[in-house]
């Protein structure tokens, strides 16, 4: 006979597959509280990593906008720079035929002045007659022009004075005699025209005036004395 010990009560054996059977139960109840830690945080990192990259693409932007308008800039001035470039080019393009007409112009003024004075002392007839209004013709054509006439005043930056003379009929320095004309290419001189200038006779305007000033005073010392026929 087995002999029994008294008062001690065994527990009687759970089978293994009632253990495992407890074992979902218990890791479901368990899950949640054990997976919202690491879910939350992954939430919150990965907010941070979209405000980082928000403020990096915005700190980009500027900077792209900044060197866009730097860009612009640097292209507006080589734009401005390139237009003052053309119109320099252009005016000492214009410049520089002015000179090259001048000069040859210059060379045909005695040629010129040769058929005015045939002209005047009426030598310019038949075959001479037509070339010398061909060459008059073609230096009209590259922009000559002659100036200078009797009787408009004398100006020292297109007139040359040749011969000088008083005249009582003359208020101010006039050019009375045109002894070569002046001709100019636009706005460019190339010959001043040489005149024959005169003027006022000295004192005459101040003897005019004192005697008119005569005239005039003897009438009102006359009316200051009450008339001769008051006396």
């Amino acid at each position: 006979m087995t002999e029994e010990t008294p008062g001690f009560d065994q527990e009687p054996d759970v089978p293994a597959d009632a253990e495992a059977a407890q074992t979902p139960d218990a890791a479901q109840a368990a899950g949640p509280a054990d997976q919202a830690g690491p879910a939350g945080q992954a939430g919150d990192a990965g907010t941070d990593d979209q405000a980082n990259r928000i403020t990096a693409l915005t700190a980009q932007l500027d900077q792209v906008r900044t060197a866009l308008g730097e860009r612009t800039a640097d292209l507006q001035r080589l734009q401005a720079e390139y237009q003052n470039y053309r119109r320099r080019v252009e005016r000492d393009r214009i410049t520089v035929k002015e000179l090259a007409t001048a000069s040859l112009l210059s060379e045909l003024l005695p040629v010129l002045d040769d058929i005015g004075r045939a002209r005047e002392h009426g030598e310019l007839v038949g075959g001479f007659k037509a070339v010398g209004e061909s060459v008059e013709t073609v230096a009209a054509k590259l922009g000559l022009q002659q100036f200078g006439k009797e009787g408009e005043p004398f100006d020292p930056t297109i007139h040359e004075a040749l011969m000088h003379s008083y005249a009582p009929d003359v208020t101010e320095t006039t050019c009375v005699s045109i002894l070569q004309p002046g001709y100019r290419v636009g706005e460019r001189t190339i010959r001043p025209a040489r005149v024959a200038v005169a003027e006022p006779q000295p004192g005459a305007q101040p003897n005019q005036a004192q005697g008119e000033g005569g005239q005039e005073a003897a009438p009102a010392a006359d009316e200051e004395n009450g008339g001769p026929d008051e006396g």
